[in-house]
């Protein structure tokens, strides 16, 4: 016996032409559909957020570069430079144990000696210059521990506390860093500033 009603049914489901209905497959509202123009504007817009990020790598990458490289030329001699000190430093001491009588009555032996002591003293330290080590003497100067490493304390009351008075030996900077510090002495107890007097009409 057979269901009217279940006749009906696949007759309403079935398609006209006899053919098996295929229903599509459900898509996202926020991926748009392949080949659609919503879908090639999301893929530029990302190709193009990928490229520019690419370019600013790049970009870092060549300053990066640059300031290593800057830095190498500037300070890859610092070792090199650290060992001729110590030459410049006995070429001074050489001619502060001449006193300035001695040079002055000198015979012309002597004084020919004394000039190519300082001649080669000028020329390595002009060398130096060349190749960005400069020497500094900060006689005078307010002492500051980043440039000056103090070695004792000199009781001198005609200059304000912490100025440098003696500089034992020079200080040298590469570039714009520290290759050795000036080794100094610095005053202590020196002239307080006058109290300003309170004037009340």
């Amino acid at each position: 016996m057979t269901d009217p009603n279940r006749a009906n049914d696949n007759t309403e489901n079935s398609a006209p032409t006899g053919e098996p209905v295929v229903s599509k497959p459900y898509i996202m509202p926020d991926e748009p559909e392949a080949g659609s123009a919503e879908a090639l504007i999301k893929e530029l817009a990302e190709a193009k957020d990928r490229t520019l990020r690419t370019l600013a790598e790049m970009e870092n990458l060549r300053q990066r570069t640059r300031r290593e490289v800057s830095d190498a030329k500037t300070y890859g001699i610092t070792g090199f430079a650290r060992d001729v000190l110590d030459i410049a430093d006995n070429l001074q001491r050489a001619l502060d144990a001449v006193p300035a009588e001695t040079k002055e009555a000198a015979d012309p032996g002597l004084k020919a000696l004394i000039e190519g002591v300082e001649l080669t003293e000028r020329s390595l330290l002009n060398a130096l210059e060349k190749n960005g080590v400069k020497k500094f003497d900060p006689i005078g100067e307010k002492f500051d521990p980043n440039f000056q490493q103090a070695m004792f304390e000199v009781p001198d009351p005609s200059v304000p506390s912490g100025t440098v008075v003696q500089v034992v030996q020079a200080g040298y900077m590469i570039g714009e860093r520290i290759l050795r510090p000036a080794l100094v002495g610095v005053s202590k107890g020196g002239a307080k500033a006058a109290p300003t007097a309170d004037i009340t009409a």
